[in-house]
């Protein structure tokens, strides 16, 4: 008896614009591709065909109960930016998409091109472990993960320089509603680990590390940039929210990025 072949996982939602060489963009953990990158789809857009995929239970893209692994993300986000004609791309991957653009340039050597990495998780670091516990633990209580996120996610420097108001302005909006596959996205974060994947890395890699981050340290960053041969670290004083914090400094960045000038 022929056994049934596994079912196709289904495609990703996704955001697509522009027109010109392929653009490929992962989002982080509890975010979305609108979330971590919409602020500069339209200045990526104007030279590249930008793809960027929302992961499941994210954005447009429906929740999966068994949640996806790194290989299966991997592959899922490679499949939507060839669904959409790209034979290869850059690839960009901010926090947790930091991980899974690596394990897709490993996955699918001849498709990616180079790798921007941005705010990323390379893994193997129990600090990093236990604040993606926490911060999926705290899913369901929306004014201490609203904390939690003012006391992590952004920097101090940038925290410390809002006015009451603006602060208790940001704080209101924190208390939004988590998506559909938060935790299940912080528990991969805390899972992750790729680098045993990083030497295998063969193409051009600029990797962004944000100084000031207490969600995913700098040094994550630096093993990154360290174990990807021939990688470029460039430094932003940010923390982990740079579209936030420093959109002008970042979209400068991914256009050297996108345009080929030197970062």
């Amino acid at each position: 008896m022929t056994e049934p072949s596994p079912a196709t996982p289904p495609a990703l939602a996704r955001i697509v614009r522009g027109s010109g060489p392929g653009l490929l963009l992962a989002h982080g953990a509890g975010g979305s591709a609108r979330d971590n990158w919409g602020p500069l789809l339209d200045d990526l857009a104007a030279h590249r065909t930008v793809v960027a995929p929302d992961f499941p239970g994210s954005g447009d893209t429906p929740f999966e109960p068994a949640g996806p692994s790194l290989d299966e993300l991997a592959d899922r986000l490679v499949a939507a930016a060839v669904e959409e004609g790209l034979e290869s791309f850059d690839l960009a991957g901010y926090s947790l998409g930091a991980a899974v653009a690596v394990r897709a340039a490993t996955r699918h050597p001849a498709r990616v091109r180079s790798l921007l990495l941005l705010a990323g998780v390379a893994g193997g670091d129990h600090r990093l472990r236990i604040t993606a516990e926490l911060a999926a633990g705290l899913a369901d209580h929306p004014e201490l993960l609203a904390r939690f996120v003012l006391a992590v996610a952004f920097g101090e420097t940038w925290v410390d320089a809002l006015t009451a108001e603006q602060l208790a302005d940001l704080r209101a909006a924190l208390l939004a509603p988590v998506p559909a596959g938060y935790r299940q996205q912080f528990g991969l974060a805390g899972r992750v680990d790729v680098r045993g994947d990083l030497a295998r890395v063969t193409v051009p890699a600029l990797v962004i590390s944000t100084t000031e981050d207490m969600l995913v340290a700098p040094s994550q960053h630096r093993a990154l940039a360290e174990g990807i041969p021939g990688a470029r670290l460039v430094e932003l004083a940010s923390g982990h929210l740079p579209v936030v914090e420093r959109l002008p400094e970042l979209r400068a960045l991914l256009l050297d990025f996108v345009t080929g000038r030197p970062a």
